[in-house]
């Protein structure tokens, strides 16, 4: 099956889909009406060959314009009119670089591909789905029976008004013929008589039966309906809650659109057969008739059913959500958004008629100091068939934008309640019309509360907050959450966390690294279920570098930097300092692991084992690498040529083996680059890379790039980083040497020690605290130290940042 096929009929992934071509960059049109020749064409080898791109870009235009003939043939004048935009887009951005095109379009398919991915690898994260799934597909079963079940007695009820009229006709046309007849026979007058009493009871008693039977279809449509709205709606309502914080649940509207359009289409059948029956009462009508009592009751209910359906059935199907962000539901002021809404009932002659109206808090809660907005851009749309790749009824806006308005809250305000902007909530408002065979009803949907800051400096703040509201708030309307926030139990918080790492790398959080994030949260306890995180611990405590911020952190550098390594495990990741070194102490010398930092945002360090000449085990860690390092060395080339010196003055790389005892080169080897030794691309950055390692008994990391030593993690300023009385900035007085430090000639200049010297700094990638050269004296001279402190300087000119 070709790619666009698999991905059309996709569920889970179509959500991904429709957020990949939510830009202009590459429109889903093309690629729709296209699919089959843009699969067939090699776009990455035309990404290098300028001659064939040039030829793609023309067959391009050219397929394009063929399109656009057949709309022109179809009168699809909406579709004319974008085919024709976009190949001047087209025309305009590529006409010069065919080659960015080609690049572009085999960048778009390789995503299409990961989507693809991972829908196969979704069953590899079913511990991290609901355990009831089982309960919700026999719930559906169920639900698709029921559904089953109402045709058929629709069409049993189509019967009965059938026989219903052919048996009034029957009476009336013997009735009719009684009147005109002149009959002497008296007793034949009474036995004609008798017989069209016995016609008119019969169809008496089937017109009963028939409001009985149309009875007992309104009972089954209305509990169908209560599953449809209270159950089915409400959990894929939830669903769409917890799939903006990440949750790999499934927010496919299709098949709760066949069953609404069912129910629907029987509802409007009903009235039908209300509208018969009173065709039947205007034709024959006598005393008692129960059409006339019953029908206006029954035709009341289904009306209201009805109204019931379609005002539950207008939804937000694409929360709102800026293209470049992180996700949804964080919105900032003059930037552009996008949001869709979905009709469930899908009715084709309503195709382009129902018109869609956005607005912004209608009630705006009257709290101090809280902000209103107006909604600019596009701001009505019709529904239609043409911008949904599944053919559901959708207004898909995707150039909106918000402005605030001058004036705040209208009219006395009545809470003392105090929010900040990223708890401050909002919803946009989307309203309809719906009109088909007479019955109107308007219709009104809102989008779940956004978050609406006016800087990206806001941006993590506000993330924390749609976080922990779709965590915890059952009511999708509740813009006041933030005034008397719950806590959130533990076990839906890690839940949580580990969707955040699920949504951005496809490998979640396992109970390790839950618990050394419970540990960090709450101490050492036998059991974390009944702990609670409150919001303040989660956002604003120790702010700047709140939880959040420290979580986030890691999770923004994995997603940008380390995706690959962490989703094959070669990352253990959340992991404390003390567990570390227990694990790596029971290893074999060179065993080392990966974790993140605990006091450096978003920093990644690792730790080996030693042993020392004692025989026992000595684990040294590094200083936390941030995306300032990785963004110019990848990490496992910083793994690869990772290098300390040892006593003989020979770098060599400590790190032999992935705890727990997997070799290096097998866990890492396919990444590495081709190129090795002098040849290879990171070699500038790494012969330049001065980087300090810390003892077992140290916390890690002490800056070489500064005149004055930076503290590290938890280390204590009163001394220095191995416990010697310490200088004003921090190092150990040169004076309370240890006795075995050797002292260098002051005077390097053109002896052995100068070569020594400058071989120790330009080969090393990493060094320990075995042998570190110490710069004292103002510069004057050299210490060769034996036992040193665990932090070294060096002169400027050789200590280069990366």
């Amino acid at each position: 099956m070709a790619q666009w096929e698999r991905l059309r009929n996709l569920c889970d992934g179509k959500q991904q889909l429709h957020e990949l071509y939510d830009s202009d960059a590459f429109p889903m049109d093309v690629r729709h009406y296209l699919s089959a020749w843009i699969e067939k064409q090699e776009w990455q080898r035309a990404a290098r060959d300028h001659a064939l791109a040039m030829v793609l870009f023309q067959i391009l235009l050219e397929n394009l314009d063929i399109q656009h003939s057949r709309f022109v043939q179809e009168e699809s004048f909406l579709l004319q009119h974008n085919i024709r935009r976009y190949k001047q887009n087209f025309q305009e951005k590529y006409q010069d670089d065919p080659c960015a095109l080609a690049s572009t379009i085999q960048c778009y398919l390789n995503k299409e591909k990961e989507i693809l991915d991972d829908e196969e690898m979704s069953g590899k994260v079913q511990h991290l789905r609901v355990e009831q799934e089982p309960m919700d597909m026999s719930s559906q079963q169920d639900l698709d029976r029921k559904i089953t079940s109402l045709r058929n007695e629709m069409q049993r009820m189509e019967h009965t008004m059938i026989c219903l009229e052919e048996q009034q006709d029957e009476f009336d046309f013997k009735y009719q013929i009684h009147k005109l007849e002149a009959v002497a026979d008296e007793a034949l007058k009474k036995d004609q008589v008798k017989v069209l009493q016995q016609l008119l009871t019969k169809l008496n008693n089937n017109k009963k039966s028939t409001l009985s039977e149309l009875k007992k279809l309104l009972d089954r449509i209305e509990e169908l309906i209560s599953l449809l709205v209270n159950r089915e709606l409400t959990d894929w309502q939830r669903r769409q809650q917890k799939s903006c914080i990440g949750a790999p649940d499934s927010i496919c509207l299709d098949q709760l659109e066949k069953w609404f359009t069912c129910v629907a289409v029987c509802l409007f059948q009903v009235r039908e057969f209300f509208s018969k029956l009173e065709e039947l009462v205007e034709k024959v009508s006598y005393d008692n008739e129960p059409v006339k009592v019953q029908k206006p009751a029954l035709e009341r209910r289904a009306d209201q059913l009805l109204k019931d359906l379609l005002q539950s059935s207008f939804v937000v199907e694409s929360q709102p959500s800026m293209p470049p962000a992180k996700g949804p539901l964080v919105l900032r002021t003059n930037l552009q958004f996008s949001v869709k809404t979905r009709l469930l009932v899908k009715f084709p002659e309503l195709n382009h008629s129902m018109k869609v109206d956005v607005s912004m808090d209608r009630e705006a809660p009257r709290v101090k100091g809280y902000r209103r907005f107006n909604v600019l851009g596009s701001t009505s749309k019709a529904l239609n068939m043409a911008e949904s790749h599944s053919g559901g009824m959708v207004a898909d806006f995707r150039h909106l934008t918000l402005k605030e308005q001058k004036s705040g809250v209208s009219g006395k305000v009545i809470s003392d309640i105090s929010l900040s902007v990223t708890e401050e909530l909002h919803l946009i408002y989307f309203n309809t019309v719906f009109e088909l065979k007479g019955f109107s009803v308007e219709l009104q949907a809102s989008s779940l509360p956004v978050v609406i800051i006016s800087n990206s400096s806001q941006q993590q703040s506000a993330g924390a907050s749609v976080l922990w509201f779709n965590m915890l708030s059952q009511n999708p309307k509740d813009v006041l959450f933030f005034a008397n926030t719950p806590a959130a139990p533990w076990p839906q918080f890690g839940e949580m966390l580990s969707w955040q790492f699920l949504s951005a790398t496809k490998r979640g959080l396992d109970a390790a690294h839950l618990e050394m994030i419970a540990h960090r949260l709450f101490g050492k306890q036998s059991n974390y279920d009944t702990c609670k995180v409150s919001w303040s611990k989660f956002n604003k405590e120790s702010a700047p570098d709140t939880f959040y911020v420290w979580f986030d952190g890691i999770l923004v550098l994995v997603k940008t930097f380390l995706e690959d390594l962490w989703r094959e495990g070669l990352i253990m990741g959340f992991v404390s300092k003390g567990k570390e070194k227990s694990l790596l102490k029971k290893q074999q010398r060179g065993t080392f692991l990966l974790r993140f930092s605990e006091s450096v945002i978003g920093g990644i360090t690792f730790s080996w084992v030693e042993i020392t000449i004692t025989g026992e085990p000595d684990v040294k860690t590094v200083q936390p690498f941030t995306k300032v390092d990785l963004s110019q060395i990848p990490f496992h080339e910083i793994i690869r040529n990772f290098q300390i010196l040892e006593a003989d003055n020979v770098p060599e790389n400590p790190l032999l083996y992935l705890y727990p005892n997997t070799p290096k080169d097998e866990a890492f080897g396919k990444y590495y680059t081709e190129k090795t030794g002098a040849d290879s691309p990171y070699l500038k950055y790494i012969k330049t890379k001065l980087m300090f390692v810390s003892k077992e008994n140290t916390l890690e990391a002490w800056s070489p790039m500064s005149t004055d030593m930076t503290q590290g993690e938890g280390l204590e300023p009163e001394n220095g980083p191995c416990g010697e009385a310490a200088d004003q900035n921090g190092l150990p007085d040169p004076l309370e040497a240890p006795a075995e430090t050797y002292l260098l000639d002051p005077m390097l200049s053109g002896s052995p020690q100068e070569d020594e010297l400058l071989a120790f700094i330009e080969n090393p990638l990493l060094f320990d605290g075995t042998d570190i050269l110490q710069d004292f004296n103002n510069g004057t001279g050299w210490n060769f130290l034996q036992q040193p402190p665990c932090g070294t300087h060096f002169p400027s000119e050789y200590s280069v940042n990366i």
